[in-house]
């Protein structure tokens, strides 16, 4: 094989096996052949070694003198004496892919250990809440790699369990900011990995929660027989779940069966939910569920009932719990802003005024411009599509204008 061959041997070899998207190209293969560079990281050196039927690391030519070095001297930058003369050599994506840290792995694991993980959870979802997915899926996933190799550490069982449960929390907010910018294989195998880590840990909590945002996933693709059995598949053992959960689990049946054109019963359950969630006690709640207060509530009800209030010509059915969600939704989730308004944008432009369609439409576009979110693009296509039949007012094609400027960035 030539090294560009090669290089897309590995890349493949990696994308089978791990659902991750690499960057070996044919020069980097020509450096490590002639030693120019320091020895690749973990992941393309085993692809080498899968591809080059290599039993190890010292069969390819890598041979450390010391841990992540080699003989060779890695690159560094050349300084001319003075700021702002500084080449790296390489362009920086070659030069960053050529740097690595490998983090030691304790041998045995406590309960730092586990609040270490549930912290960087917390650090990865606010990142997801803020930006979008866009921002910090890759990064994530690197850190649920390191997290899982905890998992192979000795631990008390106590432990063991709550580092399984907080780990598989971790991979399920990997797998919505995967879902979140439409890397869904990335998403689909972080979703198995948690529900996994949940049946470890006996966590039915975590498992539930893992199954509704799979349903999130396959109502969103518009497999909606395969939402609603995840859904249903989640409310298993609904006694062990908090009435939150019990909440958020009945809103995305109600969503699912509004889409199917099942709108009495998606009624229904959004009473069910709204019981559920008055008997709400945020303290007794776990982790995962931290963002499902009462704006999420008014915000995923509103949506749930988009259908039928389209469906009967009767915005009021849902625009006041959107409503409700855009001004109660704190500066810690401007995408569930950004979704909310341009739900209730969407719905006005259907069946509603007009002018207040335009006017919470340029508000939704204002807070889309910041983030990195497949979803919200397609959200704001759907409102596109929607104001199409109001395409001769002027407001409307502006309105129209500022959409395009921004998801043309997803296309």
């Amino acid at each position: 094989m030539s090294p560009g061959e090669l290089a897309d041997e590995v890349n493949r070899y990696l994308w089978d096996t791990t659902g991750q998207r690499y960057q070996l190209d044919g020069h980097a293969i020509a450096r490590y052949e002639r030693g120019k560079v320091r020895w690749p990281s973990a992941p393309y050196r085993a692809g080498l070694r899968a591809v080059l039927g290599a039993g190890s690391d010292a069969d390819l030519g890598f041979r450390p003198t010391r841990r992540g070095t080699t003989a060779d001297t890695p690159p560094t930058p050349s300084h001319a004496g003075e700021l702002g003369a500084v080449t790296l050599g390489h362009s920086p994506a070659e030069f960053l892919a050529a740097t690595t840290v490998e983090t030691p792995v304790p041998s045995s694991v406590g309960r730092t250990d586990v609040e270490q993980v549930r912290t960087t959870t917390r650090a990865v979802a606010l990142a997801e809440n803020l930006f979008g997915g866009g921002l910090s899926a890759e990064a994530a996933l690197g850190q649920l790699r390191w997290a899982g190799n905890l998992l192979d550490a000795r631990a008390k069982t106590d432990v063991r369990r709550d580092l399984h449960e907080a780990v598989g929390n971790l991979a399920g907010v990997v797998a919505f900011a995967a879902f979140d910018i439409a890397d869904y294989r990335a998403a689909d195998r972080c979703f198995a990995f948690a529900l996994w880590a949940a049946e470890q840990a006996g966590s039915w909590a975590l498992r539930a929660n893992t199954l509704a945002d799979m349903s999130r996933k396959a109502a969103y693709l518009n497999d909606l027989d395969d939402a609603l059995s995840l859904i249903e598949f989640a409310q298993v053992r609904a006694d062990r779940l908090t009435p939150t959960a019990r909440s958020m689990l009945w809103t995305l049946h109600a969503r699912v069966l509004a889409l199917t054109g099942r709108h009495r019963e998606a009624e229904d359950d959004i009473h069910r939910a709204d019981e559920h969630f008055a008997h709400r006690d945020p303290d007794a709640d776990p982790p995962w569920l931290v963002y499902y207060d009462d704006a999420e509530h008014q915000g995923s009800t509103g949506k749930a009932l988009i259908p039928l209030a389209r469906h009967r010509k009767q915005p009021e059915l849902a625009a006041g719990r959107l409503q409700a969600a855009i001004d109660r939704q704190g500066d810690s989730y401007p995408r569930s802003r950004a979704f909310s308004r341009t739900r209730l944008a969407a719905l006005m432009m259907a069946v509603g005024d007009i002018d207040e369609a335009v006017t919470i439409g340029r508000q939704a576009v204002d807070a889309a411009v910041t983030l990195r979110s497949r979803r919200v693009a397609d959200e704001l296509r759907g409102l596109a599509l929607a104001s199409r039949k109001h395409a001769q007012v002027s407001d409307v094609r502006e309105l129209q204008r500022g959409i395009a400027a921004v998801t043309n960035t997803f296309a």
